[in-house]
C-alpha cells in the first residue's frame, strides 16, 4: 500500500528513470476491477496522455504524482501498484492500465484491493489529493511540535493513538502500515486514549512520527512493500505480519497481533503498556 515512504521512494525512482520519456500508447484494463477509481472516463486517457513527456514525479502523502508537460498529471493513490519494465520484458496478463514509452519500456498499474488512477490536466477535484498537497508532511520543517500539538488539541480525548495518527487524513500518507513502528518506538499502545497521554508521551509520539518516517524514506521504503522495480524497501519493519511470530526486538517478549479499527495492530505489551 502507498504510504509516505513508498510515495516518496517510487516518485524519486520515476523521476530518475523516466524523466524525458514520451508516452507512445495507453492500454486500458485487461482485468477490470470494481474498486479501481478513475478521474473521468479511462477510455479517454489515451487521447489525454499519448505524446506527453514525463517531466518528473512527486510524492504527496499517499499519492504518487507523475508530472507531464501541458500541466498533465497521473496521480496514483493508496492501493495502486506501479511497476516499470524495460523494453522486451513480458507484459503481465492482468492490469488496470499500461503505459508505453518511446524507448519501448512500459509502466504497468495494478490494483489488488482498491486504488485510484487519476489522469487529468490542471487540477484534480479530490479532497484526499488536495489535502495531501496542502497539509504539512512529517518530512517537512513546518510539521513541527506546535503543528502536532494542534492536531492533538483538535482531536477528541477518547480517540486512541491509532485513530489520531491514521484516520481522517490528519496526516496524509500515515496509515496503518507505518503506524506500528511509530507507536512502538514511542512506547505507546495503539489503543491508548489521548486523555491518558501526558505531555512527555505526546512529545515522544511526535518525535517518533518524524524520525521513523524519515528513516523509512531514507532506506527506500519498507521491506514489506515493493518499489518501482518490484524490489522490497530497505527499511526493516519491526512490527508487521512478517515479524509478529518473533520476540520483541527490545525486551524479547511476545509480540501481540489484534484486530482493531478495521485492521491489524501489532504491539509489545511490556514496551507499550495499555494504561
Amino acid at each position: 500500500m502507498i504510504e509516505i515512504p513508498e510515495a516518496q521512494t517510487v516518485a524519486r525512482q520515476v523521476a530518475e528513470t523516466l524523466a524525458g520519456r514520451v508516452i507512445t500508447d495507453v492500454f486500458n484494463a485487461t482485468h477490470p476491477h470494481k474498486f479501481t477509481w478513475y478521474s473521468g472516463d479511462p477510455a479517454a486517457y489515451r487521447t489525454l496522455l499519448v505524446g506527453k513527456r514525463i517531466l518528473s514525479a512527486e510524492g504527496h502523502g499517499p499519492f504518487i504524482d507523475l508530472l507531464l508537460d501541458d500541466e498533465t498529471h497521473i496521480a496514483l493513490s493508496d492501493g495502486v501498484n506501479l511497476r516499470y519494465y524495460p523494453a522486451g520484458a513480458d507484459i503481465p496478463p492482468k492490469y488496470q492500465l499500461l503505459i508505453t514509452f518511446d524507448d519501448d519500456s512500459f509502466l504497468v498499474l495494478t490494483v489488488a484491493m482498491y486504488g485510484g488512477i487519476n489522469a487529468f490536466r490542471g487540477t484534480l477535484d479530490n479532497a484526499y489529493y488536495l489535502g495531501a498537497l496542502t497539509k504539512p508532511s512529517p518530512l517537512e520543517e513546518r510539521f513541527d511540535a506546535a503543528c502536532f500539538d494542534r492536531l492533538v488539541a483538535a482531536a477528541k480525548l477518547n480517540l486512541s493513538a491509532k485513530a489520531l495518527l491514521a484516520t481522517e487524513q490528519r496526516i496524509p500518507g500515515l496509515g496503518n502500515g507505518v503506524l506500528q513502528d511509530i507507536l512502538f518506538r514511542a512506547g505507546i499502545h495503539p489503543k491508548r486514549k489521548l486523555a491518558t497521554l501526558g505531555a512527555p508521551e505526546i512529545d515522544r509520539m511526535y518525535r517518533a512520527v518524524r524520525t521513523v518516517l524519515r528513516e523509512m524514506v531514507d532506506a527506500g521504503g519498507r521491506d514489506t512493500e515493493k518499489d518501482l522495480f518490484g524490489r522490497p524497501g530497505g527499511y526493516r519493519v519491526l512490527l508487521s505480519k512478517n515479524t509478529c511470530s518473533g520476540p520483541c526486538p527490545v525486551c524479547g517478549g511476545a509480540i501481540v497481533k489484534e484486530s482493531y479499527m478495521g485492521g491489524a495492530v501489532y504491539y509489545c505489551p511490556h514496551c507499550q503498556p495499555l494504561k
